[in-house]
């Protein structure tokens, strides 16, 4: 599988979570403890699952794009590079403050973060499917770099 597919698979999966943690997300549903503790879990796993998406990126992707001839490429893989930095601090912000005591107290302001997280992930993967990858595949490098 290309670094492309993978790219491609990964947005699916993550839109997936957060498309089944936004209708867990209500304080009917996570009063109830067993539901609260899966949605603590899967909340998890999507910040692991954002975390590898970012890793494989710095690996397989930007790599070829940082060295590229073409100044627009270059400049293109730098931009999400940089994106990626206030991500990864607001990721592990909310993490230390919500996801590390494992207390399944899903306050009102627990909510609103973790919405906006979601909003992070889901705007982030809309700019690399807008932008990152019709780039990508126009411009032939991952066909080289599979």
């Amino acid at each position: 599988m290309s670094a492309l597919d993978n790219l491609k698979g990964s947005h699916s999966e993550m839109l997936d979570m957060i498309s089944d943690l936004r209708a867990m997300m209500t304080k009917e549903q996570l009063s109830i403890r067993p539901n609260a503790m899966t949605t603590h879990k899967l909340i998890c796993d999507l910040a692991d699952k954002m975390k590898t998406h970012m890793s494989e990126q710095d690996k397989s992707i930007y790599p070829d794009l940082l060295i590229h001839q073409d100044p627009k490429l270059k400049s293109m893989a730098w931009g999400f590079l940089n994106g990626q930095k206030p991500m990864k601090k607001q990721f592990d912000r909310y993490h230390a403050k919500w996801l590390k005591n494992c207390d399944f107290n899903f306050s009102d302001e627990f909510i609103a973060e973790t919405m906006e997280v979601f909003d992070m992930i889901e705007d982030r993967i809309q700019r690399e499917e807008s932008i990152l990858i019709p780039t990508l595949e126009s411009s032939g490098i991952m066909a080289r770099a599979v």
